[in-house]
């Protein structure tokens, strides 16, 4: 699972898809692509984001919601907690000489 989020992570336009949802969680397609436009100059189509999205929610960073006709997209920091959690918890300092 941590290779997903990895896989996830190596590509700069999600990147900046999840940025913009840490700035405003709970945005639709519609939206995150406006914000990329507008804030980054990323000009994609919505398919190609909605791709992107796609990798995202397979590694777990994104969960989506169905409202009525819009889907909205959550960020989900807990893969990249385990990673942290992983690496960096309580008994890594004890670990390393």
């Amino acid at each position: 699972m941590a290779e997903d989020v990895f896989k996830a992570l190596a590509d700069p336009t999600r990147r900046r898809i999840l940025d913009e949802l840490v700035e405003r969680d709970g945005q639709t397609l519609f939206e995150i692509c406006g914000r990329l436009v507008t804030k980054h100059g990323v000009g994609l189509s919505r398919q190609a984001i909605s791709q992107h999205l796609a990798v995202l929610e397979s590694a777990g960073l994104v969960v989506s919601r169905r409202q009525g006709r819009y889907k909205y997209h959550d960020l989900n920091t807990e893969p990249l907690q385990r990673i942290v959690t992983r690496w960096l918890g309580p008994d890594a300092s004890e670990s390393t000489p």
